[in-house]
């Protein structure tokens, strides 16, 4: 667990090495009121098998600061690592929340994996935010930012001078997330970026995911300004045009996540595992020759 102190905020941030995802728990210093954003539900392939580390040591953390968490927040549904959200609300008593565009991704997946029966409504969760839409932290204001492009359902979390942008933006060595997953869009990404690159220059950026490029340690955090000035595909001069053949290029490269067509269900359904059939048994539907091989 790293902390980085901003001037109206603290934000833990933890790590999971396996899925190179960063989650969060931000907190207003003064009121103690806090929010969880994107915590990790831990999966092994090999077996099937679901556990808590992740989310215990967010807990475990959430403990030891006698914060009072308001809000467990997803930024879209993943498709590399599945929620802990609902594992998270029932320990702490807190509501659940996510970008009102949801109901277009589980749309999308319903029809993927064949899931007649699904309430694809967005009722898996407590809440579904509006593009604009505003609650605190505490003493922290927070603005919802629809943020489409890796997703159809992408959001940003804006709480004060930090912006929670996962997919959306990496780091600026690395970049931008890609866009080539169902319902992603290239230039709804680029624009989506220039929206948080229009932010004032010192805010945050916290990113979802870093994989230490070039061998350095995963980061989390650069400003505006940062990015502005740095990122390899988004930097100033960079037009949209340019954006989208480089995104497109590189996206026709890249593998599906590993457990993309496990995470996919478990996250359209809030962070919740399939089903259990009359005899309480859960099994994952994967689509055969949906997806070409890359």
């Amino acid at each position: 667990m790293k902390i980085h102190e901003r001037p109206d905020a603290v934000v833990a941030s933890l790590y999971d090495r396996k899925t190179g995802s960063f989650q969060y728990v931000v907190s207003d210093p003064r009121t103690r009121m806090a929010a969880v954003i994107d915590p990790v539900l831990d999966f092994d392939e090999k077996t099937a098998a679901t556990s808590t580390g992740n989310a215990d040591r967010l807990l475990e953390y959430i403990a030891g600061e006698r914060l009072d968490v308001a809000w467990v927040l997803d930024t879209h549904p993943h498709a590399d690592h599945f929620s802990a959200a609902p594992y998270m609300a029932e320990k702490l008593g807190a509501p659940t929340a996510i970008g009102a565009k949801v109901v277009e991704v589980q749309k999308l997946w319903k029809d993927i994996y064949g899931l007649e029966d699904f309430a694809a409504d967005g009722s898996q969760w407590d809440r579904l935010f509006a593009d604009g839409e505003a609650f605190d932290i505490g003493g922290i204001p927070v603005r919802v930012m629809f943020s489409p492009g890796h997703t159809l359902a992408s959001i940003s979390y804006l709480a004060g001078s930090s912006a929670f942008v996962h997919d959306t933006l990496m780091m600026p060595d690395a970049g931008s997330s890609r866009a080539d997953f169902p319902g992603g869009d290239a230039r709804l990404l680029y624009r989506s970026i220039h929206a948080l690159l229009d932010l004032p220059p010192d805010t945050a950026l916290f990113v979802g995911h870093d994989y230490g490029k070039d061998g350095r340690e995963p980061a989390c955090v650069a400003t505006v300004a940062e990015h502005r000035a740095s990122n390899i595909h988004v930097r100033d001069g960079i037009d949209e045009a340019h954006y989208v053949a480089t995104r497109e290029q590189r996206d026709a490269t890249l593998p599906l996540p590993t457990l993309m067509l496990y995470a996919l269900q478990v996250n359209i359904r809030g962070g919740r595992l399939p089903e259990p059939d009359a005899a309480g048994r859960v099994y994952f539907r994967i689509p055969a020759n949906r997806f070409s091989k890359k």
